[in-house]
């Protein structure tokens, strides 16, 4: 008798919250946000056009009107940064004063001209044999601090892979100069010249701060980017239609995570601190969520839920998605025990050879051990409207995508709560 009357206290809990969530969530509300961000007047959402700016204008003036924070109070919802693109002009170098050939030198460097020697307070550290060359520069990138960085010649065929590194580079004072040598140089000289682009962006961040565990994060996030307008797709094939609307990707997954604002504004019980962030350049290589999470610490931030592509029903059908990464963390069983009494079911993800786990918006955090997820529905491996200009607000399931929206309501209340917390991801199993 004890455990029916438990079972029916569960039961009748979850079937108030469902009835909650429905008058809070409405399709209709739904519908609005994500047919203006799909809208042609949005241009395709292309990183570095009008039509962003115009999305993002859109996505802080509903911030403003849900009534959420500013991050750090600063008075503007767009977290603005600067990319930079340093096209390669010229380049001396010499160690022991024998000249190198600037092949076996690589500089990244945010400013025109960059000439050092030994005397300039450069750390100078080694890449030495048998290191993985690609995760040791980055680490060294991402350090924000100046390097002379000297990697052993048993990379030189893969030495001029780290001019990559040189493609975009968040804007900063800091230079690293990678010089391929066999010796330890005791003098060096480098000089280099550049042609430098910069290249404005802006994330889209509200924040609604916790009532009692104000520095403990939980994140809801979507990109709001998109592939612009274009002659072709991407079979080369010509378009009648040019705009590339992303409807679906993720013009649906940002206005989920508008519509999640709303509605945690509107019951206003949170614990824990929740960040709402569009994310811009996923399209572009994930600039946006990059640069998002460096203004971390991640032992904070207790979970992320980036929505992505839930504007179709999942291979289960309706009232369904998934979660990549779900073996990760306890994450996705913390949030279907939230949903009982409902008929939604979050599964894993069934498209491991996607590796969808790392190529969305989580995985600059998860990387850090934060418990981040994406929670999709495509059935990416058959799309028909993947990164196409058919990709428009007609396609999406606007019912079935609202109950994705609730049930992501529902299931991350025990989290928003602080009663709740994932297990972190092990750093040392990912890539």
């Amino acid at each position: 008798m004890k455990k029916y009357l438990l079972s029916l206290t569960v039961f009748m809990v979850g079937a108030a919250s469902a009835q909650n969530v429905e008058e809070l969530i409405s399709q209709k509300e739904v519908e609005r946000i994500e047919r203006t961000l799909s809208s042609d007047e949005m241009e395709g959402r292309r990183t570095f056009t009008k039509g962003i700016d115009k999305a993002a204008a859109f996505i802080a003036d509903e911030f403003k009107k849900t009534g959420l924070q500013t991050w750090y109070n600063s008075g503007n919802f767009l977290q603005q940064f600067v990319m930079v693109r340093p096209k390669f002009v010229s380049l001396t170098a010499s160690i022991g004063g024998v000249s190198l050939d600037s092949r076996d030198v690589v500089v990244v460097t945010c400013q025109p001209e960059l000439n050092i020697t030994e005397q300039s307070g450069y750390e100078k550290v080694k890449i030495a044999a048998g290191a993985n060359l690609g995760t040791e520069a980055r680490k060294y990138l991402n350090a924000n601090k100046n390097y002379v960085v000297i990697v052993d010649t048993s990379f030189s065929k893969t030495f001029n892979t780290l001019t990559r590194l040189k493609s975009n580079i968040f804007k900063t004072d800091k230079n690293i100069v990678f010089i391929l040598t066999a010796t330890d140089p005791a003098t060096y000289s480098v000089s280099a010249k550049h042609e430098i682009t910069e290249m404005p962006l802006a994330n889209v961040v509200g924040v609604l701060p916790g009532k009692s565990k104000k520095n403990e994060y939980v994140i809801f996030s979507g990109h709001y980017d998109h592939l612009g307008v274009m002659g072709k797709d991407r079979n080369g094939n010509v378009q009648a239609d040019s705009i590339f609307n992303g409807a679906n990707d993720d013009a649906a997954g940002t206005t989920a995570m508008m519509v999640l604002a709303q509605y945690f504004k509107k019951i206003n019980n949170n614990e824990r601190t929740l960040i709402f962030a569009a994310f811009t350049a996923e399209e572009v290589g994930g600039f946006g969520a990059t640069y998002f999470s460096r203004q971390f610490d991640p032992k904070q931030v207790m979970a992320m839920f980036n929505i992505e592509m839930i504007g179709s029903e999942s291979k289960w059908g309706k009232n369904s998605a998934f979660i990549t990464g779900y073996e990760k963390t306890d994450m996705g069983k913390i949030l279907q025990g939230n949903l009982a009494g409902t008929d939604f079911t979050f599964h894993p993800d069934p498209y491991p050879e996607q590796q969808l786990f790392y190529r969305s918006d989580n995985a600059t955090l998860a990387r850090l051990g934060v418990p981040a997820h994406t929670i999709s529905t495509t059935k990416i491996d058959v799309d028909p409207y993947y990164h196409k200009a058919s990709d428009e607000f007609s396609t999406i399931d606007i019912e079935n995508m609202t109950r994705i929206i609730r049930a992501i309501a529902l299931s991350s209340r025990g989290i928003v709560s602080g009663k709740e917390t994932p297990t972190r991801v092990n750093t040392s199993d990912l890539r």
